[in-house]
């Protein structure tokens, strides 16, 4: 075996170490699910979880670990906001969102990995991540409105699913881009 392809190889591998991030990440995110903050529409703190994960992490680690966070929702454990669980809450209004969640994570750790976590990018990658989770949750809470209800309007399912996130998770955005920069020194 040549010597590239052996560090290929091993660059691709998990090491023990970041199966330990992803686990901690995972269990990280089904935690800010969990915290709920009482407005007019409920906040939780899912996004900054995220956001956080793949902003310090990178791509491999940020979104391995939310794709455990779906898969273990997915199967039963109570991870999601409400302490929801199962398939039924994945094919749900509001289940897009969750799958979005895997993009957020993607566009975040990509970015971040390839601008070697500088704030500003990291903040735009953030931006860009939470952005297309907007995109494909609220897609697909109209599909799924659609079939119980009669079909809304664009604007109406942006005021119930969208607007009244902006700022809040502009917040969030800002808090882990912040988080994320300041950990980064210490994550190997």
């Amino acid at each position: 075996m040549t010597e590239n392809k052996k560090r290929t190889e091993n660059k691709n591998r998990l090491s023990t170490l970041d199966l330990v991030y992803v686990g901690l990440s995972a269990a990280l995110i089904a935690v800010c699910s969990w915290i709920s903050i009482p407005l007019t529409v409920p906040i939780t703190l899912q996004t900054l979880g995220i956001c956080l994960v793949a902003g310090l992490f990178g791509t491999k680690i940020g979104t391995l670990a939310t794709v455990v966070y779906v898969a273990l929702g997915a199967v039963g454990v109570p991870v999601f906001s409400g302490f929801k669980s199962g398939v039924g809450a994945l094919m749900g209004s509001t289940g897009g969102y969750i799958i979005g969640f895997i993009f957020t994570a993607l566009i975040v750790g990509y970015i971040s990995d390839k601008t070697g976590g500088k704030l500003w990018c990291v903040v735009l990658g953030m931006i860009a991540g939470v952005l297309a989770c907007y995109v494909f949750g609220t897609a697909w809470f109209a599909v799924v409105y659609a079939k119980t209800s009669e079909p809304a309007p664009l604007a109406t399912i942006l005021g119930w699913c969208v607007f009244p996130f902006l700022i809040p998770d502009a917040v969030k955005i800002g808090v882990a881009a912040v988080l994320a920069n300041r950990l980064k020194r210490f994550v190997k």
